[in-house]
């Protein structure tokens, strides 16, 4: 058995909120981090930090960043119907996985 943390979700999918704060909220995934499960939503859980001076950024100041949320508050969104829904894999002839939409039965293309 293998230790690798899978997530139901990659970069790039479209993605809804189903709890906390945030509830009902689309984005599209920024970035993963399985090894937490969790992933970072665009233009959700957005946190403010006060940052000193940086060669980057010489004046400091006030940032807003998307802060990670858990795995399981978010459901992709199925871009046929434009509903969150679960998938199921489907391996074709010749021997991709491909992800099948419950709701719809419509494929979902990989980002």
């Amino acid at each position: 058995m293998s230790n690798r943390n899978k997530l139901h979700v990659r970069r790039g999918d479209q993605v809804q909120v189903i709890a906390g704060n945030y509830k009902g909220a689309r984005g599209q995934v920024l970035r993963a981090i399985p090894s937490k499960h969790q992933v970072v939503v665009e233009g959700v859980n957005m946190r403010k930090r006060h940052q000193g001076p940086t060669q980057a950024n010489p004046e400091g100041g006030i940032i807003t960043f998307e802060a990670p949320i858990h795995v399981s508050n978010v459901m992709l969104v199925d871009p046929s119907n434009d509903e969150p829904t679960r998938y199921r894999n489907r391996l074709d002839a010749d021997g991709t996985k491909e992800r099948i939409s419950t709701k719809s039965g419509n494929p979902i293309p990989r980002p």
